[in-house]
């Protein structure tokens, strides 16, 4: 059997490798620390790590087509329609990568794929807790700690499940994505979800925020529901993930 080794794969695409990864909502910050990793290791100068999603294409893989007018819960989230892109280089003055915590697949039952916030919590807790624990630090090391997409119904049930672990998360710095990319006075039901949630969060409204002083430390915690379009039909509980990547000045 012929082998394709990875420079012969380069060779046939022009040169320029294509890295392609799937973590649902927490593609985000996987493509990011994937990126660092790569520039860690030397193994490439630059690299643009990117995410996005669609609100009609979410809608109609994996709940009801818009035009159904189907009605949903409290408990549901509205994808982001957006995207958000990141360029690593291995130098420079700007905020940088400096650790990456990958998430464990957490399973805690639930199947109602309008009660995502719910479901992901758990991961997103589970990651912070091996984030802070690995690292020897806690949660006033940082100036913003910020889910995903667990909208607000998700964000209350993290803050609940940290108390349980012992963790001492202070208000003012945890936050979420789904709830801040959102005015408050629009109907998206628990807040935004979907890859382009955390992705245009972070890489456009906080990294402004640090480029202005006012962060210096931020920790991301992109959220992901592990479910195929088939798995959720049939009812099967929604594995979760959450990867967290810390951005200091």
């Amino acid at each position: 059997m012929n082998q394709i080794t990875s420079s012969s794969f380069a060779a046939r695409s022009l040169g320029i490798p294509y890295l392609g990864i799937f973590g649902a909502c927490s593609s985000s910050m996987q493509g990011l620390a994937l990126a660092a990793q790569l520039i860690d290791s030397k193994s490439a100068k630059y690299v643009m790590a990117s995410a996005s999603s669609h609100n009609a294409t979410a809608e109609k893989q994996y709940r009801y087509p818009t035009e159904y007018g189907g009605q949903k819960p409290p408990t549901a989230q509205w994808t982001v329609t957006g995207a958000g892109a990141a360029v690593l280089c291995c130098e420079g003055i700007g905020p940088k990568v400096t650790s990456a915590t990958m998430g464990r697949v957490i399973d805690m039952g639930i199947s109602d794929p309008f009660n995502m916030g719910a479901a992901m919590a758990p991961a997103a807790v589970d990651t912070i807790e091996a984030h802070f624990r690995d690292l020897n630090i806690d949660a006033s090391y940082y100036d913003l700690i910020a889910t995903g997409d667990l909208g607000k119904v998700g964000h209350e049930i993290a803050i609940s499940l940290l108390k349980d672990h012992g963790i001492d998360m202070p208000g003012n710095i945890f936050t979420d994505c789904g709830f801040l990319i959102y005015k408050k006075n629009q109907p998206v039901f628990s807040g935004g979800s979907g890859c382009g949630c955390s992705a245009t969060v972070t890489y456009g409204h906080f990294l402004n925020r640090m480029r202005r002083g006012e962060l210096k430390r931020i920790l991301i915690v992109a959220t992901g529901a592990l479910m195929s379009l088939i798995s959720y039909q049939q009812k099967e509980s929604i594995p979760c993930i959450a990867h967290a990547v810390s951005i200091e000045m």
